[in-house]
């Protein structure tokens, strides 16, 4: 199987998420109009219960089987990559098993718990997809060790398209029916289990595992497989804690949220469900820049893991500093944008919602860039081996967000939520990012202020731009269309003045020192333990 660089890797990712966040919005954005506020309800309250159970699956196992078969991998035995493989396999199907299984008995006991009994048929159309997303993940945990991105990223497509045909057609038939919003939920939730089941098909059959004939079979094979797994889980455990944290503070969000809008609020069941679909609609916006992190993520830990191994930890310092790098250039401006321009996005995207959807993103959008942060800050602290600083970081930053749902949401609305988001991330970010620098020796730079100050410029020019047009024009897909271009050139045109990349950030991308002359870029280099400038 062909394998790409850190950077390669990190960009068949990411493209692959551009595509699969297009897809998205043709399923959830007509979904959204489709169901309204309430019917959504139903189904983020379904997909937070799936988020969980599928987070405690998958989230640590699929980070351990990269890292260990990265560094297998990278010292050459191919038995031992085998080996992981297969006992990383039989786990993901005993615990997505379990998973399902739950959902499925458990449905209406779920629903009611988050006090949406209406959600049921939405949870248990939702539950098989777990086991069915718990086996891709071993394939592409595999794919992602020996550093090939595109069975992954092929599958991902897959499983969009899957769910973008089946979600919405199974949504318009059950609503022109009269069948009513919870069924329509179930059917538009549906789509995410008949995606994941042709998207597991297509990676069994893509992934080339090595070949049996290389792999000897010894007597103590069985004690070999035990020590992989008990290595896996080791390594795993911690992380799918560390995760799990984020799905938690989703359904304990979800229950608080809908809880106290009522009891403490003030509001009806009917005000506090349309309230927290309009959360659910915008998270998705507040979403959209992690997303594009998370193939970052992916890609960052088995290069630092497979140069650990050959203890090249030059290389891993190199590696951690330019994903935190991207991460800001990309995060940034991204979250300024979304707060900049949160009016126009929701009504463009959202006609007629409610009108808490634009103060909600404004708020939202400054939380983005501090969930990056904490996405690519966590893996890196994994590739390094210290699993269990993401679970005490999460944990510290979990309480904070709990409280501050519970406290605020009486008194501000669901805007207290969203306080509580940014608070909550961006205490993560800072432990985390205080823990790299005193536990790996990654040294800080200049850079952040740069970025800071390009995006502070983007999002000045991009609320001049709009309201500007749309005193013009009137027509605010028009305005908000002009904004953003005007901010994606100034923005550019500032990170390459103020030389934010170095040709060492770029020694990482595919044509690098080509796209490094381009841009006049210089570099840095270790001479006798000291960087100097050419």
């Amino acid at each position: 199987m062909k394998k790409q660089s850190f950077l390669q890797g990190a960009a068949i990712l990411t493209a692959t998420v551009a595509l699969v966040k297009i897809l998205g919005a043709v399923y959830k954005i007509p979904l959204g109009n489709m169901l309204g506020d309430e019917g959504f309800a139903h189904f983020s309250v379904a997909y937070s219960i799936y988020s969980l159970l599928l987070t405690i699956s998958t989230a640590g196992l699929p980070v351990a089987l990269s890292r260990l078969v990265a560094r297998a991998d990278a010292l050459g035995d191919k038995p031992l990559v085998r080996r992981t493989f297969n006992s990383a396999r039989a786990a993901f199907l005993v615990l997505g098993g379990v998973s399902t299984a739950v959902m499925l008995i458990f449905a209406p006991q779920l629903a009611n718990l988050m006090e949406d009994p209406e959600a049921r048929y939405a949870i248990f159309a939702l539950a098989p997809s777990i086991v069915m997303v718990c086996l891709m993940s071993a394939y592409r945990g595999y794919s992602q060790g020996i550093s090939n991105m595109t069975p992954t990223s092929v599958s991902q497509i897959i499983e969009t398209v899957g769910k973008l045909l089946f979600g919405l057609a199974l949504a318009w038939f059950l609503i022109s029916r009269g069948y009513g919003l919870p069924l329509a939920s179930g059917g538009a939730i549906a789509g995410v289990t008949l995606g994941a089941a042709f998207a597991l098909i297509f990676i069994v059959l893509k992934v080339k595992l090595p070949r049996k004939s290389t792999v000897q079979i010894t007597s103590n094979t069985v004690e070999h497989r035990k020590s992989q797994l008990i290595e896996l889980f080791k390594i795993g455990i911690p992380i799918t804690i560390g995760a799990s944290v984020l799905s938690i503070l989703a359904l304990a969000d979800a229950k608080l949220i809908l809880g106290r809008l009522q009891d403490a609020g003030g509001y009806s069941y009917a005000q506090a469900k349309t309230l927290y679909g309009v959360f659910s609609k915008v998270q998705t916006l507040f979403n959209i820049p992690s997303s594009f992190i998370v193939p970052l993520t992916v890609s960052v830990i088995p290069a630092i893991a497979a140069r650990l191994a050959n203890n090249n930890r030059d290389g891993a310092a190199s590696v951690t500093g330019t994903a935190l790098k991207i991460t800001t250039l990309l995060a940034l401006p991204a979250g300024v944008g979304l707060s900049v321009l949160a009016t126009p996005i929701v009504n463009v995207i959202y006609p007629g919602s409610h009108s808490e959807g634009a103060g909600l993103l404004a708020i939202l959008g400054v939380a983005s860039f501090f969930t990056c942060v904490t996405l690519v800050t966590n893996a890196i602290l994994q590739a390094y081996g210290k699993e269990r600083v993401p679970v005490y970081t999460m944990i510290c930053g979990g309480i904070l967000k709990i409280s501050s749902t519970y406290f605020l949401t009486p008194i501000l609305g669901i805007r207290g939520a969203a306080i509580g988001t940014i608070a909550s991330f961006a205490l993560i970010s800072i432990l985390n990012i205080c823990v790299l620098v005193f536990k790996t020796g990654y040294k800080l730079n200049g850079s952040a202020v740069k970025l800071l100050f390009s995006s502070a410029v983007m999002g000045a020019a991009a609320w001049f731009v709009y309201y500007a047009v749309i005193r013009t024009v009137n027509r605010q897909l028009i305005a908000l269309g002009a904004a953003i271009i005007v901010a994606v050139v100034i923005y550019a045109v500032l990170v390459v003045m103020l030389k934010v990349i170095t040709k060492d950030d770029l020694a990482f991308a595919p044509k690098g020192d080509k796209i490094a002359k381009l841009l006049r870029l210089r570099y840095l280099f270790r001479k006798n333990g000291q960087k100097k400038w050419l």
